[in-house]
């Protein structure tokens, strides 16, 4: 066995015995259970994602939260957003620390300082255990759920963040048109009770 090959079955060993799992931790927003389904297809360095988080999904979310489980969807635009990916992989990683949604949160409102540095600062400030953390981020466990999500956007037409679909239903951006769709929803809801 040559030594390369040697040195290459060590580090894939290990990296199974990391603990770290390559799977998503993250939970929806809303109502686990809500008789709406959004999925919203986001990039973290999109500032049109950065916009719809503040005025359609945090609203969206204040007034139909308990009738609606908003699930996010990485959907990283690696050839024009730089640290795209490497949000996306880091917020999976958080999901890990039960932090998903703040990691959002924080990385939306601080979008403009979005760089390597500031992942680690975010961490730090959701107190989150930064080398886990890191590790995490820093070995890619999380490409493939990155990955898995973009994937199921293109499978569904998107190619654009962000994107939302409610109730399987493509709808654009805005408070007004989203809540208009979960309406329709619950109307048809409610009529079948």
């Amino acid at each position: 066995m040559s030594r390369k090959f040697a040195s290459l079955v060590f580090v894939l060993l290990l990296s199974g015995c990391s603990g770290i799992s390559k799977e998503s931790s993250k939970m929806p927003s809303g109502n686990p259970n809500g008789v709406v389904t959004i999925l919203e297809f986001s990039d973290l360095e999109c500032p049109a994602c950065r916009a719809a988080h503040a005025g359609a999904v945090i609203p969206l979310m204040n007034k139909y939260g308990e009738v609606v489980r908003l699930e996010f969807k990485q959907f990283p635009l690696r050839t024009i957003h730089r640290f795209a990916m490497d949000a996306a992989e880091s917020s999976e990683c958080a999901a890990d620390q039960g932090k998903f949604w703040e990691f959002i949160d924080l990385a939306y409102e601080h979008q403009a300082d979005l760089g390597y540095d500031a992942l680690l600062d975010w961490a730090a400030q959701l107190e989150l255990d930064v080398p886990a953390f890191e590790k995490c981020w820093k070995s890619h466990a999380k490409r493939g759920v990155v990955l898995a999500d973009y994937e199921e956007g293109r499978e569904l037409g998107v190619n654009g963040t962000p994107t939302f679909f409610v109730d399987g239903e493509k709808v654009q951006p805005g408070f007004d048109t989203l809540s208009a769709a979960v309406e329709k929803v619950l109307n048809r809801y409610e009529q079948r009770l």
